[in-house]
């Protein structure tokens, strides 16, 4: 019988599967460097932040860019500043991730905590499954949380696992959650923090409207993840992941909810220091947008307190020499993310490099002009998209597009605000799906989820979930949505 091995473990199949795709798409980048051609607009500092002056463009020269530098790209990403503040660190955080989960799947610390947490809520599992849900959503609709959550999602995983569920409900009610409520942005400091001050608006201004739309599209969320969840329990044979959660399953299919924490001392002890950490963990989530130091760590930070109440919960627990090993297991089986990651983050840097971004934003930039003022935010929208596949940082977009679009926003008769709730759809929503995205891809790989299979399944909610949000765009267009 083969040797389980702890913690998250990357498939062969599964990682070729993720090459394969993102090697397809830094190849239609590199080809677009050589069909469209190079152009450039000035960058200035405003308040000591680079952003584009929107009358600069020109064309210039097509840069010396070497086809062969197309495979080298996710090398060279790394020693670029985007590389050494976001790969780096991003990389760094899955490997802890990782490692951590290695040590809770092999102590029993992950089931013991899971057992607990269905013990207080005493059976009402719907019930639980929509409170999670509405926290996970909350945390990104409010405080602009995202990736920071990703060492929870194996609780979360394993508590699916257990109430009869499988990986997608477990993704669907943390990071996915999350996601959405980063999206709809109430008051999300990342992105309309962000885009409000670039734009001139006052900070959060217009909050009643999205928070209208964050209990509708929360209302779709809870809707589609229940009637999968219960779904999946009548019929476990019906996931779309059916076969790669047969392993994963049986780690929570024999234990009982009340025997471990309450008849053992040192996995209460385990329990209880692991707790400790998912509270510092949560509390640094909450204070980021009121302490601007921790918006460059919080990644790491949240990543080391997730290793530390992992390691020190297992070695409580009684897991000893054993511990060590399954952290080790835990290491190797995340390791291949590392270089997807890499892969992902070289696609904006072969079209950086190629000179043609600031063409694409040139072209948008026309396009939009003699529009209608719906048609403008739908255009604003689609251009967010479309560059999402490109640049996946909500700041970074911020600072190429609000410079350019706010001006025409004002041509056309789209107020700033509109402009503004155009581009965090287009960031947010296409987050979880774009396989060039670096929270998706550490998802992904803490679970047997393959790509294909999680894209089909999302686009269904994608399918419900966009039209509300262009329904919202029509109508804050009639109302004048403002205050300008």
């Amino acid at each position: 019988m083969t040797e389980h091995k702890s913690g998250a473990q990357i498939s062969a199949k599964a990682f070729l599967q993720a090459v394969a795709i993102i090697f397809l798409l830094m190849m239609i980048s590199g080809i677009l460097t050589q069909v469209i051609p190079a152009g450039s607009y000035t960058r200035v500092q405003v308040d000591g932040r680079e952003v584009i002056d929107p009358a600069s463009f020109q064309f210039v020269d097509r840069p010396d860019y070497p086809v062969w530098r197309w495979f080298t790209a996710p090398f060279e990403v790394l020693a670029t500043p985007d590389g050494l503040t976001k790969v780096v660190p991003i990389i760094v955080f899955i490997l802890l991730v990782g490692t951590a989960f290695g040590i809770m799947d092999r102590s029993g610390i992950l089931q013991a905590v899971i057992a607990r947490i269905v013990k207080t809520f005493g059976g009402r599992k719907y019930t639980l499954l929509l409170v999670i849900t509405f926290v996970f959503m909350a945390l990104g609709a409010f405080f602009g949380i995202f990736e920071e959550v990703i060492p929870l999602v194996p609780l979360v995983l394993g508590l699916a696992y257990y109430l009869g569920w499988d990986s997608l409900t477990g993704l669907g009610m943390s990071v996915l959650a999350t996601n959405v409520g980063f999206s709809t942005a109430v008051f999300n400091p990342f992105t309309l923090g962000i885009a409000h001050q670039l734009s001139g608006l006052p900070l959060y201004s217009g909050a009643g409207p999205r928070v209208i739309l964050f209990i509708v599209v929360y209302a779709i969320l809870a809707l589609f993840i229940t009637q999968y969840a219960k779904k999946i329990e009548k019929k476990p044979e019906a996931s779309l992941v059916y076969e790669e959660d047969k392993a994963e399953k049986t780690k929570f299919s024999n234990f009982n909810v009340d025997d471990t924490m309450s008849t053992d001392p040192k996995m209460k002890n385990a329990a209880i220091f692991l707790g400790v950490f998912f509270a510092l963990i949560l509390l640094v989530l909450v204070a980021i947008p009121f302490v601007e130091i921790l918006r460059d760590i919080a990644l790491p930070l949240t990543g080391l307190l997730f290793v530390i109440g992992g390691i020190g919960a297992g070695l409580i627990s009684g897991a000893g020499k054993s511990a060590w090993r399954a952290a080790w297991d835990g290491f190797l089986g995340i390791l291949p993310a590392a270089p997807l990651l890499m892969l992902a983050a070289s696609v904006k840097y072969i079209i950086t490099c190629g000179g043609i971004l600031d063409t694409v934003l040139h072209w948008a930039n026309n396009g939009l002009q003699g529009t209608s003022p719906f048609s403008a935010a739908l255009m604003i929208y689609g251009l967010t998209l479309v560059l999402e596949l490109f640049i996946t940082s909500g700041s970074a977009k911020a600072f190429l597009l609000i410079p350019i679009i706010m001006p025409l926003a004002d041509l056309v008769g789209v107020t700033r605000q509109i402009a503004v709730s155009a581009y965090t759809f287009g960031d947010g929503f296409s987050n979880m799906v774009y396989p060039t995205n670096a929270a998706l891809l550490i998802t992904l790989s803490l679970t047997v989820i393959p790509y294909p299979k999680w894209l089909r399944w999302i686009l269904k909610l994608w399918v419900m979930i966009i039209p509300v949000t262009i329904v919202f765009l029509a109508i804050a267009v009639a109302m004048n949505y403002g205050p300008f």
